[in-house]
């Protein structure tokens, strides 16, 4: 049994909204530091595994179960989607660091927080 096309477009919705709200996901992640090593990769884990709880929710609402072959579907479709995720999730850091000081103002009044005493 393949994924229906209603459930094909509800996993579509679930992740256009996960990625709408990644900065919350996040800051999430963010919480787990220093036990994780990549706020980025813990927050694309926790999008992905919200989608595919919705999914399995979904299917059991139907009182359908998921087969091998729909979770290769579903990961499939994750996998496809999975650049604009990562890219939601890093659009804060790129807008951050692409931000730059004028030429002009000085930085020595900014301190090397590894020489404070």
């Amino acid at each position: 049994m393949a994924i229906s096309k209603e459930n094909k477009d509800f996993i579509d919705s679930l992740i256009d909204y996960y990625i709408s709200e990644s900065q919350s996901y996040k800051q999430i992640a963010e919480n787990f530091v220093p036990e994780i090593e990549s706020i980025p990769d813990t927050a694309f884990g926790i999008i992905t595994g919200c989608v595919y709880s919705g999914f399995l929710q979904a299917l059991q609402n139907q009182q359908l179960a998921p087969s091998l072959e729909d979770m290769r579907e579903f990961n499939q479709i994750i996998k496809e989607r999975a650049p604009l995720i990562k890219k939601s999730i890093l659009e804060v850091n790129i807008l951050l660091t692409d931000e730059k000081i004028p030429k002009n103002e000085s930085n020595s009044n900014i301190k090397d927080s590894s020489k404070l005493e």
